[in-house]
């Protein structure tokens, strides 16, 4: 028939957001990762861009209005059917309450990231697995307490 068929990723935007000096993370509800901490995120939607897309999810899972700062990864994986396109961000408004895809959003200052253990054969899927490294790459800048510069 003529017809090409492209089996693409799908766009997700993610945020990196800091509030108080404190990294913003939601408990997901949903797959991949289900219950583990993570930065917000989800999918790009026809007629929006990458970044209006960041924007919007994190408000829907946060509460938390932001302005996106500089581009930190572009994250794909081979069998992925996602890419994440990661920004830091800052928010400007809003109070934090969990909202779309989070049990709960939390505010961890430097050093007290929640340390979560890594999807395995027995409890996770090949994508839990390699979200779970990006939000491990992604979040390494907060892993560590500050040495007496914030």
């Amino acid at each position: 028939c003529g017809v090409v068929v492209y089996h693409t990723p799908a766009p997700i935007g993610m945020a990196l957001v800091e509030r108080d000096r404190q990294l913003v993370l939601i408990r997901r509800t949903a797959p991949p990762l289900q219950g583990y901490w993570a930065p917000p995120a989800g999918h790009v939607e026809l007629g929006e861009s990458v970044t209006e897309a960041t924007i919007r999810e994190t408000r829907e899972e946060t509460g938390l209005e932001i302005i996106l700062g500089e581009l930190v990864n572009v994250y794909s994986h081979g069998d992925a059917d996602v890419l994440i396109v990661a920004y830091r961000a800052r928010a400007t408004g809003g109070e934090p309450k969990a909202g779309d895809d989070a049990s709960e959003v939390g505010l961890f200052a430097p050093g007290h990231i929640p340390v979560q253990p890594p999807p395995d054969e027995s409890n996770g899927t090949a994508l839990d697995r390699w979200f779970y490294g990006v939000i491990q790459e992604a979040t390494a800048p907060w892993r560590e307490a500050p040495t007496g510069r914030i």
